[in-house]
């Protein structure tokens, strides 16, 4: 339910502690046998708040002392890039990490600015360090990776902790499960095998690494900065108080372009936001609510965009449609890269995850491309990003990230400001905003109605749904179509969806376990209107609740 609030200033009663918080950080002690106190990584790393014993100066220590190990144990032994975000939390856990890193003589690389770093920015790192030539090592000696300190779009009383490997791009399951196992064993021993050393040795060991300027000046080898710049497209860049803000300036003025940094403010309360759907402050650039300040001001620009804190997601911003949907941005992006970018492999695929809308899976259609569908997690898109295999991976999320105008792989992790500004070279090549491009999708494919919504779920029960078979779906016919598929392994991988997708002509819903609260999610989508949307939905959860009552 929304909060009446919502989309309204944050007030002095919605800003959190900051002293309270970073205390908390340092003089709580996790008690490892409450599982709501371990380390554990969803998808994108290890996150919780302080104030909950869930992200506390014990929890950095012993994963980053468990990277350290997980590195030695495949052989990692090249620098390691560390970056943090603007979270209250960060610059503590950055400091931490930074201890026991340089304790096990790990050779570590920080911003040469002492400043914030975007997630992207840490990938390009990564990858511009393995380069071989045309390709991108993954083995062998000398493999550099990277740590961010984020806890992305979440509220301001959380942290974040994500690592990832030479391959640039989020570790999958294998890598994020030996970590998180052996973190635990580290605070089960009370740290006993954790090596550290004092802030000031850590530091001083450390090296700087220009991630502002490299990422910034290699900007032009994926956009065409020449075209914004020459059609003076008028961009406004909202960077939402996080990590990209230094990076919108320097594009500006080092790329000639028209455009404003909407709001340069760092504050860690994010005093400056308003408040999401559920009256929390939250730095979701997907969200009208967060982001309603920027909405507000589409009219001064031909395009404005918005960041969340650590810049893997974008927000598109437009005078004709305020914020778009990010499924409807993604399926433009595609259209438009994959009839322009000329450089690209002919046989490059389009990516995009389970629960995106199948408005993608018709432009891939129209174009003649394959479509590589998913489980949730971009680190499904890292092996094809990396050989150029896919040219472009996307979540329903508002992330994603595509190849370099030769073909070749920019980034392996989601880039936020990347997206944003593919959103001016759009403007600038063709004289029109993406909204109306996506106007021109429905036109030719038809006009998708898509939500997401929460079923309550007990533990039980959504372990159930993350292990269903297809078979368990005896349904032939959903929302008044013939089904067509029953996906628990996802069509482009093969990998398990952790949930369970049912698919129709005209309409799909999936359905996965939150990892964080006792509900399940649906997704659903319908190409025939509003009320076949709702029937869609309220069959959706008949279907599931039918199955987890017979299992």
């Amino acid at each position: 339910m929304t909060n009446p609030r919502a989309g309204q200033h944050a007030e002095a009663s919605d800003l959190i502690d900051v002293a309270h918080v970073v205390t908390a950080y340092y003089a709580v002690t996790p008690d490892p046998s409450d599982v709501g106190q371990r380390v554990t990584f969803g998808t994108s790393g290890h996150r919780g708040s302080s104030l909950d014993g869930a992200f506390n100066e014990q929890h950095i220590l012993a994963t980053t002392q468990a990277i350290v190990d997980f590195r030695r144990e495949q052989g990692y032994d090249g620098p390691l890039f560390l970056g943090r975000d603007t979270h209250a939390l960060s610059e503590p856990a950055w400091t931490s990490a930074l201890e026991v890193l340089a304790a096990n003589d790990v050779t570590v690389l920080v911003d040469d600015r002492d400043s914030w770093t975007p997630t992207p920015a840490v990938s390009h790192a990564i990858l511009r360090a393995n380069r071989d030539g045309a390709a991108i090592r993954t083995t062998g000696p000398g493999l550099a990776d990277g740590i961010v300190v984020t806890p992305s779009h979440n509220p301001p009383r959380d942290g974040g902790f994500k690592y990832n490997p030479p391959n640039g791009g989020p570790a999958d399951t294998d890598a994020t499960g030996w970590i998180a196992k052996r973190a635990n064993a580290h605070l089960e021993t009370g740290l006993e095998g954790v090596r550290r050393i004092p802030f000031a040795r850590a530091r001083a060991a450390a090296q700087g690494y220009d991630f502002l300027g490299t990422y910034v000046d290699d900007l032009p080898n994926v956009l065409d900065v020449d075209a914004i710049r020459s059609a003076g497209v008028r961009i406004g860049a909202d960077p939402l108080g996080g990590a990209s803000v230094e990076f919108w300036q320097a594009i500006a003025e080092r790329h000639r372009l028209d455009l404003t940094v909407v709001n340069p403010l760092v504050d860690p309360t994010w005093r400056f936001m308003t408040l999401d759907w559920d009256g929390k402050i939250r730095m979701d650039c997907s969200s009208p609510s967060a982001m309603h300040s920027l909405i507000d001001r589409r009219s001064e620009f031909q395009v404005a965009t918005g960041n969340d804190a650590d810049s893997d997601r974008h927000g598109i911003v437009t005078p004709d449609a305020g914020l778009m949907n990010p499924n409807h941005y993604l399926a433009v992006a595609i259209q438009y890269l994959f009839s322009t970018r000329d450089g690209w492999p002919a046989g490059a695929a389009i990516g995009k995850t389970l629960v995106s809308s199948s408005m993608i899976d018709r432009v891939a259609e129209d174009l003649g491309r394959t479509l590589l569908e998913v489980p949730v997690g971009f680190k499904w898109f890292v092996p094809g990003l990396l050989d150029a295999s896919v040219g472009f991976g996307g979540e329903e999320s508002a992330g994603a990230s595509f190849l370099r105008r030769d073909g070749s792989v920019w980034s392996t992790d989601k880039d936020g400001i990347l997206l944003a500004l593919l959103a001016s070279e759009i403007i600038a090549t063709t004289g029109r905003t993406p909204s109306e491009h996506y106007g021109d999708l429905t036109a030719k494919h038809g006009a998708p109605q898509y939500v997401r919504s929460d079923a309550a779920a007990t533990r039980e029960q959504k372990a159930t749904l993350s292990k269903l078979s297809a078979e368990q779906v005896t349904a032939e016919e959903f929302a008044g179509e013939r089904i067509v598929a029953k996906l628990t392994d996802a069509p482009g991988n093969g990998a398990k969806v952790g949930g369970l997708k049912v698919v129709t002509e005209n309409a799909w819903f999936a359905a996965r376990p939150s990892g964080t609260e006792d509900v399940y999610k649906i997704y659903a989508e319908s190409f025939k209107g509003a009320d076949h949307l709702r029937r869609v939905q309220s069959e959706a959860q008949e279907l599931v609740d039918g199955v987890l009552a017979s299992s």
